[in-house]
């Protein structure tokens, strides 16, 4: 599997980058063991996990118990050092973490330590904030976000607080690299301009919803990415299964995500259906599976990291792996920019 560098700390990552987020709700312990072992002996070297999660629901009894699955592999096998691992320090507004307390300096030191634990190792490859202490645009808030109601100098004393803290931990030696998940262009300027002022880590990477039905990313940040070598982690690159076609035509397979979250986080909207239909009527036209068309597009970006797709059986991890053998034709790329232009935003 080709690797890519993350940002500018010197480790590479796999094209693909395996999600944990379905760990320990939807993915059994047992199940999510055996992921980790297929995806390693595939040739993935990255796994993304965060302290909220499982998700779908959120629930205050299940925060960290994907970092605790990751812990007892760990305890077990004796690999941590065989893989990339990125985790995630929850923010403001996630009132089942610290009741929704804002990412700071007294929040970062106890929150790694907490990761650490559950996860049953002594460093975090790269830590990522989890989305912006003054709000973001992802999750669908890009119709309604207004950001003049930011105070930019304290946003700023923040960023150089929290980059203050990460670095003690970088010297601690609890975490190598810093990472953002739902940020801006501006934002992320920001805590780069701040790093070179040497307050703290450079950005290493951007974890943002990226896929054929959501895509953001594909101007300023697109920009940032490839000038400041700040790479993509695309999460979401099947729009939660959006893009296999399982929910067309109403259908609501059992123990799918859809069937625990209907809304499926604000992707069921009335347009989402016809766009997933012309991305796989392509695929169907050209002979190709629309999860391996999906993913094998993701690569062709040139700010693309890593996509971070997660699997909730072990068939569904083993199709996927299989998208690294599909190389897009310039047709299908060409007839892939037609369908987006017909359908911008379908939710």
């Amino acid at each position: 599997m080709k690797k890519t560098p993350l940002g500018r700390t010197g480790m590479e990552v796999s094209e693909l980058c395996l999600g944990t987020m379905t760990y320990g709700t939807q993915t059994s312990e047992a199940e999510a063991h055996v992921q980790i072992d297929t995806a390693l002996a595939a040739g993935i070297n990255f796994i993304d996990t965060a302290e909220m999660y499982p998700v779908n629901p959120i629930r205050p009894e299940t925060i960290g118990r994907s970092e605790e699955i990751l812990g007892t592999w760990h305890a077990k096998t004796g690999r941590r050092g065989d893989y990339i691992l990125a985790t995630k320090h929850s923010g403001e507004g996630m009132q089942a973490v610290r009741d929704g307390a804002p990412i700071s300096s007294q929040t970062i030191a106890a929150t790694v330590e907490a990761s650490l634990k559950r996860l049953q190792c002594d460093y975090i490859d790269l830590y990522q904030f989890h989305w912006p202490n003054r709000g973001s645009y992802m999750f669908r808030k890009n119709w309604s976000y207004d950001p003049s109601g930011q105070n930019r100098e304290e946003t700023l004393d923040n960023m150089r607080d929290c980059l203050e803290a990460l670095q003690a931990q970088v010297d601690k030696g609890n975490i190598r690299a810093f990472g953002l998940s739902n940020e801006s262009a501006w934002g992320t300027a920001q805590w780069l301009r701040l790093a070179e002022e040497g307050r703290g880590p450079r950005v290493a990477s951007i974890q943002n919803e990226y896929s054929l039905l959501c895509r953001m990313y594909d101007t300023d940040l697109a920009e940032l990415s490839v000038n400041e070598d700040v790479g993509l982690l695309a999460f979401s690159p099947l729009g939660t299964g959006l893009l296999t076609g399982k929910y067309q035509e109403g259908a609501v397979p059992e123990g799918s995500r859809k069937s625990i979250v209907p809304e499926l986080g604000g992707r069921h909207a009335p347009r989402v259906y016809g766009a997933v239909a012309a991305y796989l009527e392509i695929a169907a036209r050209h002979g190709l599976d629309p999860v391996h068309m999906a993913l094998a597009w993701c690569r062709t970006r040139v700010f693309m990291c890593s996509a971070i797709f997660g699997a909730t059986t072990q068939a569904q991890l083993e199709h996927a792996l299989k998208s690294v053998e599909l190389d897009l034709s310039a047709e299908v790329l060409e007839e892939i920019d037609q369908a987006h232009r017909a359908h911008p935003m379908p939710y």
